[in-house]
């Protein structure tokens, strides 16, 4: 005996391949009924009617969910799949929205993409300004230029307000407008970008408190989703995490046989970025090595790391500074 079903319709075979018995469902619960029934097929579980033949032939093989010569759907059972399909697919979208790791993704993605527009239109601006105001700091404070810029009334003034030489030369009032229409637009895309990353922090920890109490939430952000997600950071060795962001240059070094990175998105933290470079791999792996222990925390909701925590990993990376204060001495080299 052979148990054939789908979501709709239960079918008992004999050994000869003749039919014994069929249960279709009636439709009874409409459209959430046939949601209800799609669920549980796709879980491996039985409908009503299968169970109920495989309570009165227990001997029978229960098949794969849609193999067998199954009767084919009624217009009406057509129908309730239509509308079930569009529900379930709705469900999807809403329960995409709860997924932490795809928002955090999309946040950290859209802000790497506004600064990198933000940093374009300040270079092109103070640049373009720089022609009228040769001695203007192209590395001063770009966004106070800016800022100045789409509140000036002429280029005169503007010279004034940042104590600079009156121009020599004066844009016609056309190219004025397009200048100082551009300083507006780069304040206009910082203000964006100063909105992502609040946002971004603010996602940051609460899907990472612990991470984001260690290493602060933008770079607990990047790691995370350099990985891949926050339950794959948590999988992987502390060696990994610490050269995460340093792909390129880690299949070089196996490629090639160039020296092997020694940190990738944590140079980013003061403590590795401050400390001298003879000591910088040594703060990467012991950063990197509580690192990976955060992201534990986090990914199976164990108790968070507090400020204490922190400070011992920072006393710690103190201790490894002191403890190698000059550069090795290479061999050969007194």
């Amino acid at each position: 005996m052979h148990l054939f079903h789908d979501w709709y319709v239960a079918v008992l075979v004999n050994g000869d391949e003749q039919e014994v018995d069929r249960l279709r469902w009636t439709g009874e619960g409409g459209v959430k009924g046939a949601v209800e029934r799609l669920d549980r097929v796709a879980q491996g579980r039985l409908t009503a009617e299968a169970a109920q033949l495989l309570e009165r032939f227990p001997e029978a093989v229960v098949e794969p969910v849609g193999e067998g010569n199954l009767p084919e759907l009624s217009e009406e059972g057509l129908a309730f799949l239509d509308q079930a399909a569009i529900r379930m697919a709705e469900r999807g979208v809403a329960d995409a929205a709860g997924d932490l790791d795809r928002r955090l993704e999309h946040l950290h993605r859209a802000m790497e993409e506004v600064r990198q527009a933000s940093n374009v239109r300040l270079s092109r601006l103070v640049e373009w300004l720089g022609l009228f105001l040769p001695d203007l700091d192209l590395d001063r404070d770009r966004q106070g230029i800016a800022r100045a810029l789409g509140e000036a009334d002429d280029l005169g003034g503007l010279a004034r307000h940042l104590g600079l030489q009156p121009p020599a030369h004066m844009p016609a009032r056309s190219e004025w407008r397009s200048l100082r229409d551009h300083g507006a637009a780069a304040v206009d895309v910082q203000g964006r970008l100063d909105r992502l990353e609040a946002a971004l922090r603010t996602l940051a920890e609460e899907h990472l408190p612990s991470l984001s109490m260690l290493i602060g939430p933008m770079l607990a952000a990047r790691l995370s989703v350099g990985a891949g997600g926050r339950h794959r950071l948590a999988k992987l060795p502390s060696s990994t995490v610490q050269i995460l962001g340093a792909e390129k240059a880690f299949f070089a070094h196996l490629k090639t046989g160039s020296p092997p990175p020694k940190h990738g998105f944590l140079f980013a933290h003061p403590w590795v970025m401050r400390s001298p470079q003879w000591v910088r791999g040594k703060v990467a792996r012991t950063l990197a090595g509580r690192c990976s222990i955060a992201a534990r925390l986090d990914a199976y909701e164990g108790t968070p790391l507090t400020a204490k925590d922190v400070a011992e990993v920072e006393a710690k990376v103190l201790a490894i500074r002191a403890a190698h204060p000059r550069p090795p001495t290479r061999p050969g080299r007194r």
